[in-house]
């Protein structure tokens, strides 16, 4: 877990985030207590650009540059207490992005391990995460749809982009007991799903509907960019 400090902030910043916690979490079914404390804790107004800040703690996604967005926070409370996280955990995130979500997990477990496919956004996130104390994170730049072999297996992976399908490398990458929340689908037409490890059996369940940036990479979608 997070040894990380909270920075100096102003008595609006701590309203601010209260109220998200109250109105946009508590009253939509987030009732994981420890998610709720780290979504107390880190400081989302730190993770998007300057001028956005007074939107920070808004019931809605904030673009961070790069064609990007930073989750709302209810999404970002779902995602993460749909798995279940326990102190001791290794996590594996696909897609970084500002690194709140990076943020939100390393309160909560052992370790993150997070993939970021844009080198800019990788840079970034770094930089801020070590500057508001969080030492237990490594962030790589790659393909998160290969996620990242070399430390697996993971005891929960979160994707934050929606893929066509499950990466078959991602379930390969779960130990056993291991769970993943990964959006599915393309356009309007996305459900986030919820897959579970258990010894060579691997379930898979739809827990709402849902609308992400899609999932670049050899088992997503095409750059649309490079095409």
């Amino acid at each position: 877990m997070s040894d990380a400090q909270q920075p100096q902030e102003d008595e609006r910043q701590r309203d601010a985030r209260q109220r998200m916690v109250r109105r946009q979490l508590l009253r939509r079914g987030i009732v994981d207590e420890r998610v709720l404390e780290a979504m107390l804790k880190v400081p989302r107004h730190e993770f998007v650009p300057e001028e956005a800040r007074h939107l920070a703690y808004d019931d809605s996604p904030q673009h961070i540059g790069s064609g990007q967005t930073i989750s709302q926070p209810y999404m970002v409370a779902a995602m993460t207490q749909a798995l279940r996280l326990q102190p001791a955990d290794r996590v594996l995130e696909i897609g970084v992005g500002s690194g709140y979500q990076t943020a939100v997990l390393a309160e909560l477990v052992r370790e993150v391990v997070g993939i970021e496919r844009l080198p800019e956004l990788a840079v970034v996130a770094r930089r801020r995460l070590k500057r508001l104390g969080y030492t237990n994170v490594t962030i790589h730049i790659g393909d998160g749809t290969e996620g990242y072999a070399p430390a697996a297996p993971y005891d929960a992976i979160i994707v934050a982009a929606a893929a066509p399908a499950v990466p078959p490398p991602l379930i390969q990458q779960l130990a056993d007991g291991g769970r993943l929340v990964i959006p599915v689908g393309s356009g309007y037409e996305q459900e986030l799903r919820l897959v579970e490890r258990s010894g060579n059996t691997v379930t898979s369940r739809s827990l709402m509907p849902v609308r992400f940036v899609p999932l670049i990479g050899r088992y997503g979608f095409e750059d649309e960019g490079e095409a």
